[in-house]
């Protein structure tokens, strides 16, 4: 599992990669937090594109970024999931919490 922060103002979007489960979830929360607890944004983002797989250590992920997010009177997305994903997440409460965005098909263009 790996993630890619970027910051640009008051955004920050972590980019998740790989499979996310309890053996990386720790790492990856140290990561987010450490840009959000420095850069204080007014929005964090959550892409889901590239992600493989998650268990319900994602879950925790995202509730507690939301925590940390809040305490900034910040707020947070969750973009890129699947519809599967999407599902777990609502069904999970996130979707009270966060905005939910499917990922997006791409058309092939001739």
């Amino acid at each position: 599992m790996n993630v890619t922060l970027e910051a640009s103002g008051d955004l920050v979007i972590a980019y998740l990669i790989g499979e996310l489960d309890h053996h990386s979830a720790a790492d990856v929360r140290e990561k987010i937090d450490n840009v959000v607890s420095y850069k204080k944004p007014e929005h964090l983002i959550l892409d889901f594109k590239n992600i493989t797989f998650m268990d319900s250590s994602g879950i925790g992920l995202v509730m507690g970024r939301y925590r940390l997010i809040q305490s900034y009177k910040g707020t947070l997305e969750i973009r890129n999931v699947t519809p599967h994903t999407k599902k777990i997440m609502e069904l999970a409460g996130l979707g009270r919490i966060a905005e939910i965005k499917e990922i997006k098909e791409q058309k092939n263009e001739k």
